[in-house]
């Protein structure tokens, strides 16, 4: 029986380089993964998954995705979405319906919150209604288990306000334990 998943993690917990390695697993056996994002994660360019480490590969949009008619879908052995945060309600639903009726497990990799420690829509559906939710853990500089996702300035000061989406990596994020999120300690950074 196919599932949804929800494979969640802090920044830089390695959700797509774990995405690439799924999709290169189906390969391997012979199998099709079809490997998607959302449009708006523009930062690798267009029709590009690509990891930290520099393992790439060319993917669609889900906005292409829930466009596709069934015939189309049932050519994957999987459907693979990095970057899961940023759909839409509605593109969960597309996603459940590749589950429930085209009988094709989608696994999804995203963050479960923002830099406010608030969900996003996407993270929201998903954690509501997949039917396996599982942590890729990262460590906090501290050596604790990083949780949290803080947004910082240029000064190194975090950010607690603004847009929820600011599309950035390195430069801009970093994964915190709860703890020093609160505080703003980024450690030696």
């Amino acid at each position: 029986m196919a599932k949804l998943f929800f494979r969640y993690g802090a920044m830089g917990s390695s959700k797509t380089a774990n995405a690439l390695m799924v999709e290169y697993n189906y390969y391997e056996r012979g199998k099709k993964a079809l490997l998607v994002k959302p449009q708006v994660d523009s930062r690798d360019g267009d029709r590009v998954i690509r990891s930290r480490m520099g393992l790439e590969r060319p993917c669609i949009f889900v906005e292409e995705l829930t466009s596709m008619a069934d015939d189309q879908i049932r050519q994957y052995d999987c459907i693979i979405i990095d970057e899961a945060q940023f759909v839409k309600k509605s593109d969960v639903e597309f996603f459940l319906h590749i589950v429930d009726d085209l009988q094709i497990p989608v696994i999804c990799y995203g963050l479960r919150t923002d830099f406010r420690r608030e969900v996003f829509e996407g993270s929201l559906w998903l954690l509501a209604w997949a039917d396996v939710l599982e942590e890729i853990k990262t460590v906090c500089w501290c050596g604790q288990g990083a949780t949290c996702n803080a947004r910082y300035d240029s000064n190194g000061n975090i950010i607690r306000s603004g847009e929820q989406v600011v599309l950035g990596s390195n430069d801009s994020y970093i994964a915190l334990c709860r703890k020093h999120h609160k505080e703003g300690n980024f450690g030696n950074k």
